[in-house]
């Protein structure tokens, strides 16, 4: 038996590293943590409100967005794919602002009708 060697266990280590490639997950970490500082704030000192969502909504596609070009690399790709992931995107957003919109006033003027002809009692 080889009790002559010792062998002590050692931490993995990626070598060469690319401390470039480390500065720049350091930075978006740090974008992603001040944009969230900023939520957490925003929560804290707004009142509840259409205003407040609509911040909560922006800063979160800011996030997804952000986190997609990164980690995802789409930044890197042609123009032409970019947009044809935004474009959509957009739209469906669109879609279930107007879906919600217009479902609330479908159910207001329910309401309204109901209660105008008696039949709400």
């Amino acid at each position: 038996m080889g009790h002559g060697h010792h062998t002590t266990a050692h931490a993995p280590q990626v070598l060469p590293k690319d401390k470039e490639k480390i500065k720049k997950i350091w930075m978006t970490a740090l974008i992603l943590a001040v944009v969230t500082a900023i939520e957490f704030l925003l929560a804290f000192t707004m009142e509840r409100g259409v205003l407040l969502t609509s911040i909560f909504v922006l800063l979160t596609f800011v996030k997804s967005f952000y986190i997609v070009a990164e980690f995802m690399h789409l930044k890197y790709e042609t123009k032409t794919l970019i947009w044809s992931i935004v474009i959509p995107t957009l739209f469906i957003v669109w879609l279930v602002v107007a879906l919600l919109v217009e479902g609330d006033a479908i159910l207001h003027f329910r309401n309204l009708w109901q209660w105008y002809t008696g039949l709400g009692k």
